[in-house]
């Protein structure tokens, strides 16, 4: 079972999805991709952006630990459910309405956003069906929304090749975690 590792609402148990659609970040690659995140000052006041949120984990995890806002954006109407149940723990923890849930595809958000809508911190944790190609185009479009000094976090399978990043980010780090790999990217 995954929990909230730190914060406000910290050992607090999250609600999963049910079934094998999603993968759940596991809590010892949380817990080293949170600790990067603070050592880089991107947490506290930051505007968060989940997509392909799966359960809401890392977005939840980052309003327990400080930030302004959290958008999770999730399709399937099952994981939508859950990123609902998180959001509602998290924000009954901290006695606001932070974190938000959109029942979208991500394309779509990201389509739908409009120009004022900045983010400062974006993990994105696609299925592993989706190509590197559909990959690259949703960071494109994702570059658009992004502050000046934004953090990106794409989460794949080590066996996943490097994301194929547009002109307008490139990546600054990554690390692997077993069957995990975590690439850090910045605006260029």
């Amino acid at each position: 079972m995954s929990r909230i590792i730190a914060g406000v609402a910290g050992g607090n148990p999250l609600a999963s999805v049910p079934g094998n659609s999603t993968r759940p970040t596991t809590d010892r690659v949380k817990e080293a991709l949170f600790s990067r995140l603070e050592s880089l000052a991107v947490i506290d006041g930051a505007r968060v952006l989940d997509l392909y949120a799966g359960s809401g984990s890392l977005g939840v995890e980052s309003a327990s630990r400080g930030a302004r806002s959290v958008d999770l954006v999730e399709f399937d109407a099952k994981a939508s459910d859950v990123c609902q149940r998180n959001a509602d723990l998290v924000n009954q923890s901290l006695g606001s309405r932070k974190v938000s849930v959109h029942r979208s595809k991500v394309e779509s958000f990201l389509e739908r956003a409009g120009d004022a809508l900045i983010w400062d911190l974006v993990f994105l944790d696609p299925p592993y069906p989706l190509d590197e190609p559909a990959l690259g185009a949703v960071l494109e479009k994702l570059a658009l929304h992004l502050d000046d000094a934004a953090v990106v976090v794409v989460e794949r399978s080590s066996r996943s090749p490097e994301p194929s990043w547009p002109d307008a980010l490139e990546c600054f780090a990554d690390k692997k975690y077993g069957e995990t790999k975590l690439w850090f990217a910045e605006p260029a």
